[in-house]
């Protein structure tokens, strides 16, 4: 527990710093007034008013003093992590503790971030004496950097309830703010759980065989003719089996632009935000599964660069990468990423771009960069479908503006749709994905490829 942070000045200054008068004892200060104005009709009512208001100071003195009698009255605390992930909802928590030896009211003012733009965090209620409470909330940040959390500030009311005393608990704390790594710490729990499928990631069935031999077996009911091994089979004239496992340790690469087309907002995050989680699933995903995971991040130059490996410290190298990415609202120069990845990828890979084509003229500038990649690597070429479109599409236009909305959203979502089948005429897969779908298609999309023996 923290103590009270005390002011500077002098006793006195932070007395009065501290002192709060209640809505309770202005409540009683406007019934004082009525009061006073009613004695100019009735006299008698004026010795009255009189022993009220003695009253009303002997129990504010009282109850000054009984707030103030302590130095520490209370202690306070708050638990938040040193990383929050972003997008979703991360705990937080303030623990309390009441010292003083009467019943007190508190209420709790929260100095959050800025970011977030909560300006009304606050909690009320009353503490018994040598009582403890925690109170929870959750916070959802939508951007990547470094926030601070401000002091804790506590409004102890006495038993009368006429003045408050303010804490204020020096709890500033930097906190950085990462991408999503509560939803793989999720899906890695659920991975070991064999539930998946509540996540969204679909159960899809092995094509054929994998190619990377296992051991010899014995043939037993149900294997596939086609796998045994007539050279063992003969040599100890019984049934034998080859067995295959999935083929290990294939790149997987994530390449993100951070072009001005990726800064569009979608539900408080941008789409690099979401491409940025997504990189970090389908990494993580891979690890899993035995395979190397790198990320390139690319603009109108290539930014950053971690080649592909599969050693115990890459998830976390892929984090601390991940945090610092940034747009710069740059037009992304597909060239120079075509010339980088021909030369630092030289083994066959799956490359996952993450990108934002909203025209077809604007794919057609890059498509002869993406189909020359697609003759050396496997590309899967991830981007947005705009959610707003069906709203607009769904509604009929009572007038010309609503008319010329409906037909710029039809236009712009058949465009997505040109975009895909294209792509796919040259050899290039594709994954038309909703901002929030992104990380489940994407995860989809590569165990599809596990399963087709692609990878």
């Amino acid at each position: 527990m923290s103590t009270n942070r005390q002011n500077g000045g002098s006793p006195i200054i932070r007395f009065f710093k501290s002192l709060y008068l209640s809505n309770r004892f202005f409540l009683t200060l406007a019934l004082i007034v009525l009061g006073l104005i009613l004695c100019f009709i009735f006299q008698a009512f004026f010795l009255f008013m009189l022993v009220f208001i003695g009253v009303l100071g002997i129990l504010f003195i009282v109850d000054t003093v009984a707030v103030y009698r302590q130095k520490d009255g209370v202690k306070a605390s708050r638990d938040c992590p040193d990383r929050l992930s972003n997008g979703d909802q991360n705990p937080i928590s303030i623990s309390i503790r009441n010292d003083y030896p009467f019943k007190i009211g508190i209420k709790i003012v929260e100095e959050v971030p800025f970011q977030f733009q909560k300006r009304d965090l606050i909690f009320k209620t009353s503490l018994g004496v040598d009582r403890s409470d925690v109170f929870h909330y959750n916070l959802r940040p939508t951007e990547r950097g470094v926030y601070l959390f401000g002091a804790i500030n506590i409004f102890v009311t006495g038993v009368f309830g006429l003045v408050s005393r303010r804490y204020v608990f020096d709890q500033q704390k930097y906190v950085a703010v990462y991408p999503s790594f509560l939803e793989m710490h999720k899906y890695e729990l659920l991975a070991a759980s064999n539930r998946l499928t509540d996540y969204g990631v679909k159960k899809i069935r092995r094509i054929g065989h994998a190619t990377e031999f296992d051991h010899i077996k014995h043939y037993v009911l149900g294997d596939d003719p086609r796998t045994i091994n007539y050279k063992a089979t003969a040599r100890i004239s019984q049934l034998m089996v080859n067995t295959y496992q999935e083929e290990k340790s294939q790149p997987v690469y994530c390449l993100i632009d951070k072009g001005r087309t990726m800064k569009m907002p979608f539900n408080e995050m941008t789409l690099l935000d979401y491409a940025i989680n997504s990189t970090l699933m389908v990494c993580s995903t891979a690890l899993n599964k035995g395979d190397k995971a790198g990320v390139i991040t690319f603009s109108k130059n290539i930014d950053d660069i971690l080649p592909a490996d599969k050693r115990r410290r890459q998830r976390n190298s892929i984090l601390e990468m991940l945090y610092a990415q940034q747009t710069d609202f740059k037009e992304s120069d597909y060239e120079r990423l075509f010339v980088t990845v021909r030369r630092k990828l030289t083994q066959r890979s799956l490359v996952i771009l993450y990108t934002n084509f909203e025209t077809v003229n604007g794919m057609r500038r890059q498509l002869k960069y993406l189909s020359h990649l697609a003759k050396d690597h496997l590309v899967l070429v991830a981007f947005f479908l705009n959610s707003e479109f069906n709203d607009i599409l769904e509604t009929s236009p009572t007038n010309m503006e609503e008319t010329f909305r409906r037909g710029m959203a039809e236009k712009l979502s058949n465009d997505k749709l040109l975009i895909v089948k294209e792509l796919n005429r040259h050899g290039i897969h594709t994954i038309l994905s909703k901002p929030e779908n992104l990380t489940i298609d994407s995860i989809n999309k590569y165990l599809e490829f596990k399963s087709r023996g692609l990878i």
